[in-house]
């Protein structure tokens, strides 16, 4: 028997956006499943709706793990969705200088709704909630 060998080519990809994109949604995933099954159980099952009012979302938001988790959730949800809409956008914008436009553009609309709102949720709730 003779002994073969094999001569493996590695190519090195210059990355872009579209590759940073696609690896960022993969990774983000792994962070976003748990947040969103911790958060559907916790709200609807242990908790229920019949039981949430502003007491309930007051003693949740008076610990920073609960606000951080919510912005993470806020975050990475919207990344999703803001990256799937990027998807469908770029089936009909054709030239290079449209998309780079729509990317930047889409970028900065995701981090400024994510930034309000996790400004909103960790920062914004130092005050007491009224109770009457």
């Amino acid at each position: 028997m003779a002994a073969t060998t094999e001569t493996v080519r590695r190519v090195k990809v210059k990355p872009n956006y579209e590759m940073i994109a696609w690896k960022w949604m993969r990774y983000s995933a792994f962070a976003l499943i748990p947040l969103v099954w911790i958060h559907a159980i916790l709200q609807d099952v242990v908790v229920g709706v019949h039981a949430m009012d502003l007491g309930y979302v007051a003693e949740r938001w008076a610990s920073i793990f609960w606000r951080v988790f919510d912005a993470l959730l806020l975050g990475f949800a919207f990344a999703h969705g803001v990256n799937g809409l990027r998807q469908v956008l770029n089936d009909f914008i054709h030239g290079e200088r449209g998309r780079k436009i729509l990317n930047w553009g889409l970028f900065i609309f995701w981090l400024v709704v994510f930034l309000i709102g996790a400004i909103a949720l960790i920062g914004g709730v130092n005050q007491q909630f009224p109770l009457e």
